[in-house]
């Protein structure tokens, strides 16, 4: 029994991973970004309550962020990105490992 030549599908699945590692790589990069404009803005708010020029009901803050950051809709969030950033694509596979390595990475 003769093995199929893998050479076709060296390109896709390089490709594949190449993708999914500079997606993860920026989505890390955008990430942290956004994160270090959320905690600035959250100094910034907290120094103008302190001051007096604006009043923050964190406990409504609190009732209304926390159904969003639930575990059902984290992890539905992460499945549509994923069926996002694969759909239609035959090298999903190392798309999917490269975007792992790349949220990993430096």
């Amino acid at each position: 029994m003769e093995l199929p030549d893998p050479t076709p599908y060296l390109g896709q699945v390089t490709f594949g991973g190449l993708a999914g590692y500079a997606v993860g790589y920026a989505l890390k990069k955008v990430g942290r970004a956004l994160a270090i404009v959320l905690g600035l803005l959250f100094i910034a708010l907290q120094l103008l309550a302190q001051a007096g020029y604006v009043q923050v009901d964190w406990t409504r803050i609190q009732r209304d962020v926390e159904p969003l950051l639930q575990q059902p809709g984290l992890k539905s969030l992460w499945e549509r990105l994923l069926s996002t950033l694969t759909h239609n694509l035959p090298f999903g596979a190392s798309f999917v490992g490269g975007l792992l390595l790349g949220l990993r990475a430096g």
